[in-house]
């Protein structure tokens, strides 16, 4: 990735109610009762048939508060530090630099109580208007869920996999399996059947949460596959007819009734904090789907230390209002979205199924979150939008954007940290910059961070320039989210933050630029790999770090750079290391109208390029069409072509572009540290890369193997030897 030279900064955490790395929590419940909110359910809400008075939750709470409370106790003095098994406990990395006490989930939930009973806690959108659930609703909703795992059949360390998109239903169900003593397993909503089946089989689940009749047909395709399944809850929607074993949400929530709610605090009673409650399965772009474990604690600790050093705020301070759109059986949207909300009492407010088909930005000016996260193409996307509607734009109010974001981003570049922003500065805000944040529905936003995948300098410039400063945070679903974290008193423009405030980092194997493969040490660290010993034994050293394969530097400050993936790295046939991602990343900074550039040559005798040009994305499926970008067709016209769909550049190889790529490619590679990083040949394909195509995951991350092998034949033909 680019290097920054930019000064960082710190400053104290607003927060006076956290707890220095110092101290300790107290081991001790809350014996206030809170108030449950006095908004009336509305017909068909989640709330019906809810008993929600102060009594109900008075009686939950007193069952579930026993007068020896043992959360923050280990019973056991395991000595290991991983295990492959799930119902296997392992020795926490608690030490001096990291001392505080673990606690269960239930444990964080229970305080919560206290703190944010009477606040909106989960906001969801029915016939066209929002209606909202408080904290005590949804502790009581995950305690019936709860329940009604247990009337299922939900057996200890046994998986109910959610196959669905973010919604109330997939919050309570998640909590309620860990209430149940169970562990909650997500499962992408893309995946065929075969996938659904690989995970749940591995994860030994016994109950299946799906939202539509579509993901029901894909779990009703391989149940005879699954020994371990004992019955499917559908939330969005009704089954097209009824059967055996097959739950509506309301049947499965008055499941719940029949279970005692005693029977259900002994089970809460006897959780540890290093057992696993969560599965996080990576999404096998280099083979088989591994299961992350992650215990209680990993959980619970990295909700509130990790999201402390992201500056996301307590409800005390200021009510934290974000919007759930990611894919919550990714690591990143789960710990922000449900964990994180429950620590600090944030509103968590749920966008439509179609979000990343275009509905999103109505989501967010709607509900005008204090925070956001965006996994880079989110961002890039957004990015082209803007672009394409000041492409269309009037000249006068074209030119007063340019002029906007050019004052802003030279000022947040040359003093980051000031305050004191110039007259002209302030000016272009007031003007222009304002109102294109409100129209995103950033008006409200005060930290916008990114993750899961690296993001083009290009695109975190174009935000500065509106005066949004994306801040990266690094880690993995094995560090339970977030170890390093940048927030707007912790900041460099290009790296990926500091190490989270009582983990670990160190390099290994480093070479003469600091450079070296990013190990990692905390509570943030995964319990194993279920039922895979020796990818586990891979991952964990001797001494307990974690190698996680990508490669980095740190700067004399501590923010941390990556630089690419060890397996990434391409050795060619004459031995020279190249790390892709830097070469890449400089074509698509020279070359405006490519969308994705991939580098080729491991075992070759030099470097080639695959390259994909920017195109419109179909409304309906999300997929690459034909039709170039407003920002290609600038580059089209710039350069004398007149083309406005890749087939029309790639089928005829007009000469205009691709005479202008030529040329670009050879500016990047006289940039090169020497000979060997020189791109020799390159070619365009015919349709940009997306998930429907298999070249990116479910997260856009780039499956390079797969792309190897779906365009072998054009690679091959870089290399073939003229007779």
């Amino acid at each position: 990735m680019p290097r920054s030279s930019g000064a960082g900064y710190s400053c104290p955490h607003r927060d006076p109610s956290m707890l220095d790395s110092r101290e300790v929590p107290q081991d001790s419940r809350p014996g206030a009762v809170p108030e449950t909110s006095q908004e009336n359910p509305k017909p068909g809400s989640l709330t019906d048939g809810q008993t929600l008075s102060k009594e109900s939750l008075s009686r939950a709470l007193e069952l579930s508060a026993p007068e020896k409370a043992q959360d923050a106790r280990l019973h056991s003095p395991e000595e290991v530090l991983w295990t492959t098994r799930a119902d296997g406990r392992v020795r926490l990395r608690m030490d001096l630099s990291c001392p505080q006490l673990p606690y269960t989930v239930h444990r964080m939930f229970y305080e919560a109580l206290d703190k944010y009973g009477d606040l909106r806690a989960l906001g969801f959108k029915r016939q066209e208007k929002w209606e909202h659930i408080s904290y005590s609703q949804y502790y009581l909703l995950a305690r019936r869920a709860a329940k009604g795992f247990l009337k299922l059949g939900l057996e200890r360390a046994h998986s109910v996999a959610i196959l669905g998109f973010n919604a109330p239903e997939w919050f309570f169900s998640a909590v309620g399996t860990v209430f149940a003593g169970g562990i909650v397993t997500g499962i992408y909503t893309t995946s065929s059947p075969e996938a659904c089946q690989y995970i749940s089989h591995d994860c030994r689940a016994n109950i299946i949460v799906v939202d539509t009749q579509k993901q029901l047909e894909k779990i009703l395709k391989i149940w005879k596959h699954l020994p371990h399944l004992k019955a499917v809850v559908i939330y969005k929607e009704p089954p097209a007819k009824k059967m055996v074993n097959v739950y509506t949400m309301e049947e499965f929530m008055e499941l719940g009734n029949e279970v005692p709610e005693e029977a259900l605090d002994v089970i809460i009673d006897a959780q540890q904090p290093n057992q696993c409650c969560v599965l996080v399965y990576t999404s096998g772009t280099t083979g088989t789907p591994k299961g992350v474990m992650l215990s209680q604690d990993n959980i619970t600790w990295t909700a509130r230390y990790g999201s402390q050093a992201g500056d996301i705020q307590p409800a005390e301070v200021q009510q934290e209002v974000v919007v759930s759109y990611l894919p919550l059986s990714h690591i990143a949207a789960q710990i922000y979205d449900l964990w994180t909300g429950i620590q600090w009492g944030a509103q968590v407010c749920f966008a439509e199924p179609d979000a990343l088909k275009g509905s999103l930005v109505n989501t967010l000016r709607e509900v005008e979150p204090t925070s956001h996260m965006g996994v880079p193409r989110v961002w890039e996307k957004i990015m082209e939008r803007i672009q394409e509607v000041a492409a269309q734009s009037g000249f006068i109010r074209r030119k007063m954007l340019l002029w906007a974001m050019a004052v802003t981003l030279e000022q947040n570049l040359t003093c980051p940290a000031s305050d004191l922003k110039p007259f002209t500065t302030r000016l272009a805000d007031y003007l222009v910059l304002a109102k294109v944040r409100q129209a995103l529905g950033f008006a409200k936003c005060q930290k916008n961070f990114y993750g899961a995948a690296p993001m083009t300098a290009e695109t975190q410039r174009f935000f500065l320039g509106l005066n949004i400063c994306l801040y990266a945070g690094y880690g993995l679903s094995e560090t339970s989210g977030p170890h390093f974290m940048s927030s707007p008193c912790n900041y460099r423009l290009y790296s990926s933050g500091k190490v989270v405030p009582g983990c670990r980092v160190r390099l290994v194997n480093q070479d003469a630029e600091g450079i070296g493969e990013i190990c990692l040490w905390g509570r943030t660290i995964f319990m194993g790999y279920l039922n895979m010993e020796d990818k586990t034994r891979e991952a964990i050293d001797e001494d307990g770090w974690l190698h996680t394969g990508d490669t980095g530097r740190l700067d004399a400050d501590g923010f941390l750079y990556i630089t690419g993936r060890l397996k990434e790295l391409i050795v060619t046939a004459g031995g020279e290391n190249v790390p892709p991602v830097p070469i890449e990343e400089a074509v698509k900074m020279e070359l405006p109208i490519v969308s994705n550039a991939m580098l080729i040559g491991d075992q070759r005798k030099f470097l080639s390029m695959l390259l994909t040009l920017k195109c419109t994305l179909d409304p309906d499926t999300s997929d690459p069409t034909d039709n170039l970008t407003e920002q290609a067709l600038e580059f089209c016209q710039r350069v004398g072509s007149k083309a406005t769909t890749v087939s029309e550049i790639v089928g005829k190889k007009d000469e205009a572009v691709y005479q202008a790529i030529e040329e670009g490619i050879q500016r990047v590679n006289m940039n090169a540290a020497a000979r060997p990083y020189h791109i020799q040949k390159w070619a365009i394909l015919e349709r940009d890369f997306s998930i429907s195509g298999g070249e990116f995951g479910p997260t856009m991350k780039l499956k390079r193997l797969t792309v190897l092998e779906k365009y072998k034949d054009i690679i091959d033909s870089f290399y073939e030897e003229k007779m």
